[in-house]
Protein backbone atom coordinates (compact mmCIF):
# COMPACT_ATOMS: atom_id res chain seq x y z
CA UNK A 1 0.00 0.00 0.00
CA UNK A 2 1.51 3.25 -0.96
CA UNK A 3 1.72 5.88 1.99
CA UNK A 4 0.24 9.36 0.25
CA UNK A 5 2.17 12.34 1.38
CA UNK A 6 0.03 15.54 2.10
CA UNK A 7 1.03 18.97 1.84
CA UNK A 8 1.16 21.26 4.92
CA UNK A 9 -1.28 24.11 4.43
CA UNK A 10 -1.52 26.98 6.87
CA UNK A 11 -4.72 26.28 8.88
CA UNK A 12 -5.31 23.94 6.50
CA UNK A 13 -6.19 26.02 4.05
CA UNK A 14 -3.12 28.00 2.40
CA UNK A 15 -0.27 26.11 0.30
CA UNK A 16 3.07 27.99 0.91
CA UNK A 17 4.18 26.54 -2.45
CA UNK A 18 4.45 29.23 -4.64
CA UNK A 19 4.96 32.31 -2.83
CA UNK A 20 7.76 33.92 -4.02
CA UNK A 21 9.80 36.53 -2.43
CA UNK A 22 10.71 39.15 -5.21
CA UNK A 23 13.14 41.02 -2.92
CA UNK A 24 16.72 39.83 -3.13
CA UNK A 25 17.49 40.94 0.09
CA UNK A 26 14.43 39.68 2.26
CA UNK A 27 15.25 35.96 0.77
CA UNK A 28 16.88 34.85 3.92
CA UNK A 29 14.65 36.93 6.04
CA UNK A 30 11.32 35.75 5.29
CA UNK A 31 10.81 32.09 6.29
CA UNK A 32 8.21 30.27 4.54
CA UNK A 33 9.06 26.78 6.05
CA UNK A 34 5.62 25.02 6.01
CA UNK A 35 3.45 25.45 9.48
CA UNK A 36 -0.15 24.08 10.40
CA UNK A 37 -0.96 26.55 12.86
CA UNK A 38 1.63 29.62 13.11
CA UNK A 39 2.72 28.62 17.37
CA UNK A 40 6.61 27.54 17.80
CA UNK A 41 6.47 28.11 22.04
CA UNK A 42 8.92 30.34 21.46
CA UNK A 43 12.01 27.90 20.40
CA UNK A 44 14.00 30.65 19.03
CA UNK A 45 14.21 32.54 21.70
CA UNK A 46 17.11 31.62 23.30
CA UNK A 47 19.06 31.93 19.92
CA UNK A 48 20.87 35.01 18.46
CA UNK A 49 19.19 35.65 14.77
CA UNK A 50 16.88 32.87 15.03
CA UNK A 51 14.02 34.80 14.88
CA UNK A 52 14.48 34.60 11.08
CA UNK A 53 13.78 30.72 11.01
CA UNK A 54 10.41 31.24 12.09
CA UNK A 55 7.73 31.44 10.12
CA UNK A 56 6.73 34.89 8.91
CA UNK A 57 3.19 34.53 9.39
CA UNK A 58 3.85 33.35 13.29
CA UNK A 59 5.91 36.78 13.53
CA UNK A 60 3.28 38.94 12.04
CA UNK A 61 1.00 36.92 14.72
CA UNK A 62 3.87 37.91 17.15
CA UNK A 63 3.91 41.80 16.25
CA UNK A 64 -0.12 41.85 16.63
CA UNK A 65 0.35 40.95 20.55
CA UNK A 66 1.89 44.35 21.28
CA UNK A 67 0.26 45.70 24.58
CA UNK A 68 -2.94 46.49 25.02
CA UNK A 69 -6.14 44.62 24.32
CA UNK A 70 -4.17 41.43 22.51
CA UNK A 71 -1.22 42.06 24.36
CA UNK A 72 -0.04 38.15 25.70
CA UNK A 73 -3.42 36.55 23.76
CA UNK A 74 -1.65 34.34 21.40
CA UNK A 75 -4.88 32.01 20.73
CA UNK A 76 -7.30 34.91 20.06
CA UNK A 77 -4.55 36.55 18.06
CA UNK A 78 -4.30 33.37 15.87
CA UNK A 79 -8.11 32.99 15.54
CA UNK A 80 -8.21 37.06 14.13
CA UNK A 81 -5.10 36.00 11.59
CA UNK A 82 -6.89 32.98 10.23
CA UNK A 83 -10.47 35.29 9.72
CA UNK A 84 -8.52 38.25 8.36
CA UNK A 85 -7.13 35.45 5.46
CA UNK A 86 -10.11 34.35 4.83
CA UNK A 87 -11.30 37.85 4.46
CA UNK A 88 -8.01 38.34 1.76
CA UNK A 89 -9.08 35.20 -0.34
CA UNK A 90 -12.70 36.45 -0.30
CA UNK A 91 -11.61 40.03 -1.24
CA UNK A 92 -8.66 38.94 -3.89
CA UNK A 93 -8.83 35.75 -5.12
CA UNK A 94 -5.14 35.44 -3.88
CA UNK A 95 -2.81 33.18 -1.59
CA UNK A 96 -3.56 35.52 1.90
CA UNK A 97 0.07 34.42 2.76
CA UNK A 98 1.25 36.17 -0.81
CA UNK A 99 -0.34 38.87 0.15
CA UNK A 100 1.60 38.79 3.76
CA UNK A 101 4.92 38.58 1.59
CA UNK A 102 4.22 41.15 -1.15
CA UNK A 103 3.06 43.53 2.16
CA UNK A 104 6.50 42.79 3.73
CA UNK A 105 8.53 44.08 0.78
CA UNK A 106 6.03 47.44 0.16
CA UNK A 107 6.71 48.54 3.80
CA UNK A 108 10.20 47.28 4.26
CA UNK A 109 12.30 50.73 4.41
CA UNK A 110 15.85 50.36 2.56
CA UNK A 111 17.50 53.93 4.34
CA UNK A 112 17.07 55.19 7.25
CA UNK A 113 18.47 57.92 9.23
CA UNK A 114 20.68 58.21 12.47
CA UNK A 115 22.52 60.69 14.57
CA UNK A 116 26.37 61.96 14.23
CA UNK A 117 27.44 64.92 16.73
CA UNK A 118 30.32 67.22 15.95
CA UNK A 119 30.90 69.03 18.36
CA UNK A 120 27.92 70.27 20.04
CA UNK A 121 25.93 70.54 16.69
CA UNK A 122 23.85 67.17 15.58
CA UNK A 123 23.35 66.49 12.28
CA UNK A 124 21.25 63.34 10.60
CA UNK A 125 23.11 61.11 8.09
CA UNK A 126 21.21 58.41 5.82
CA UNK A 127 22.25 55.11 6.36
CA UNK A 128 21.54 51.46 4.92
CA UNK A 129 19.15 49.19 6.98
CA UNK A 130 20.13 45.24 7.31
CA UNK A 131 18.13 42.65 5.45
CA UNK A 132 16.60 41.73 9.47
CA UNK A 133 15.36 44.99 10.30
CA UNK A 134 13.73 45.84 7.32
CA UNK A 135 11.53 43.02 7.83
CA UNK A 136 11.31 43.61 11.81
CA UNK A 137 10.52 47.41 10.65
CA UNK A 138 7.54 46.47 8.19
CA UNK A 139 5.91 43.95 10.62
CA UNK A 140 6.32 46.42 13.20
CA UNK A 141 4.66 49.48 10.73
CA UNK A 142 2.03 46.88 9.95
CA UNK A 143 0.85 46.10 13.13
CA UNK A 144 0.90 49.53 13.84
CA UNK A 145 -1.22 50.55 11.10
CA UNK A 146 -3.44 48.06 12.07
CA UNK A 147 -4.22 49.02 15.96
CA UNK A 148 -4.64 52.49 15.14
CA UNK A 149 -7.41 51.60 12.02
CA UNK A 150 -8.73 49.26 14.92
CA UNK A 151 -8.74 51.73 17.65
CA UNK A 152 -12.08 54.04 17.77
CA UNK A 153 -13.63 52.44 14.68
CA UNK A 154 -16.76 49.99 14.23
CA UNK A 155 -14.65 47.52 11.56
CA UNK A 156 -13.31 44.29 13.89
CA UNK A 157 -9.75 43.75 14.48
CA UNK A 158 -9.76 40.96 11.62
CA UNK A 159 -11.39 43.38 8.95
CA UNK A 160 -8.32 45.68 9.79
CA UNK A 161 -5.71 42.98 9.47
CA UNK A 162 -7.12 42.52 5.95
CA UNK A 163 -7.70 45.86 4.67
CA UNK A 164 -3.87 46.98 5.61
CA UNK A 165 -2.45 43.30 4.41
CA UNK A 166 -4.23 44.41 1.17
CA UNK A 167 -3.46 48.04 0.40
CA UNK A 168 0.18 47.39 1.72
CA UNK A 169 0.51 44.67 -0.97
CA UNK A 170 -0.76 47.29 -3.84
CA UNK A 171 1.41 49.88 -2.51
CA UNK A 172 -1.29 51.94 -2.16
CA UNK A 173 -0.16 55.53 0.13
CA UNK A 174 -3.98 54.67 1.86
CA UNK A 175 -1.42 52.20 3.89
CA UNK A 176 0.10 53.05 7.24
CA UNK A 177 3.07 51.03 6.85
CA UNK A 178 3.71 52.23 3.33
CA UNK A 179 3.31 56.01 4.02
CA UNK A 180 5.71 55.71 7.03
CA UNK A 181 7.78 53.72 4.72
CA UNK A 182 7.87 56.62 2.11
CA UNK A 183 8.50 59.07 4.87
CA UNK A 184 10.99 57.56 6.48
CA UNK A 185 13.24 57.08 2.76
CA UNK A 186 12.28 60.89 2.25
CA UNK A 187 13.85 62.32 5.55
CA UNK A 188 16.94 59.73 4.58
CA UNK A 189 17.10 61.51 0.98
CA UNK A 190 17.26 64.29 2.32
CA UNK A 191 20.10 64.39 4.65
CA UNK A 192 22.37 62.89 2.23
Amino acid sequence: MAKQTQEIRLFGKWSFQGVQIVDPGLKEYISLSPVYVPHSMGRHEHHRFHKADVNIVERFTNNLMRPGKSAGRKARVVNVVENAFEIIHLKTGRNPIEVLVKAIENSAPCEDTTRLSYGGAVYRMAVDISPQRRVDLALRLLSEGIRKTTFGTPCTMEECVAEELILAAKKDIKSHAVSKRNETERIARASR
